[in-house]
């Protein structure tokens, strides 16, 4: 009986130290949907698996400058394409796990037409509120919409910016600001915030979150299976219940 209890408590024991503690550096818009499978994760496995949320820039200089994640998420290819080439990831481990819409969020229900005059006579004189246009995904998509129509450098005084996309959405939260660009997945996650407009895909860089271990992750049970488990079936219809757009599998 004590040879049984001692071999039930070593059983234990080893199955604790294979536990992994992974660490995730993803982009802020991801949040909602990440929380959501990585409790869905750890309902199956011994791993637990940790968040950093920020921006796509600060985390890809954290990991650039040797941050202790194992899997890095960013919202958009050039961001980690700066990681890669600092040989922070590994490289056969990059796939897109989503992609996402760029649109114009309100406080109000209401519709705007995306034609240079409306959009300038819709935009003009109100405070509207992005992520950095030049650091954060969001905020570069939004610039690259709104010079598509014509319309950046009549508005651009009045843009409000914020380190990012999740921040951008909370000053329409709070009326702060009556309209902010965003992604199709931060609308769905706030409640009393309207979609106003979508802006079609010509008129930015394709939205794409490409997901990648680290030099760190590599090491890490935990951290690979974290990293194929996003490319299941059950995180995609995650990601999608969350307004992402699923990439099953999509390798590079």
């Amino acid at each position: 009986m004590r040879r049984l209890a001692i071999l039930f408590f070593c059983t234990i024991a080893s199955s604790i130290a294979q536990a992994d503690r992974v660490m995730v550096f993803a982009a802020a818009s991801l949040k909602n949907a990440l929380d959501e499978i990585a409790a869905s994760f750890e309902q199956t496995e011994p791993h637990s698996v940790v968040f950093n949320f920020a921006g796509s820039s600060q985390l890809a200089r954290q990991v650039i400058a040797d941050a202790p994640a194992d899997v890095l998420i960013t919202a958009n290819t050039l961001w980690m394409d700066e990681v890669e080439k600092a040989r922070s990831i590994q490289p056969d481990s990059r796939f897109d796990v989503t992609s996402n819409q760029l649109v114009i969020a309100s406080n109000q229900k209401q519709t705007i037409q995306l034609n240079p005059e409306n959009l300038h006579n819709s935009l003009s004189g109100k405070r509207v509120a992005m992520a950095l246009v030049d650091a954060v995904p969001a905020g570069m998509y939004a610039k690259q919409a709104l010079s598509h129509f014509g319309v950046w450098d009549a508005i651009k005084a009045s843009v409000v910016q914020a380190d990012n996309v999740r921040s951008a959405l909370r000053f329409v939260a709070l009326q702060e600001t009556p309209l902010a660009i965003v992604y199709h997945s931060d609308v769905i996650s706030e409640n009393n915030i309207y979609v106003a407009a979508i802006f079609p895909e010509e008129s930015h860089t394709t939205i794409l979150y490409p997901a990648a271990l680290t030099m760190h992750g590599v090491q890490s049970d935990g951290a690979i299976r974290f990293h194929q488990y996003l490319q299941t079936s059950d995180a995609q219809q995650i990601l999608s219940r969350h307004g992402f757009r699923p990439l099953i599998g999509k390798q590079r």
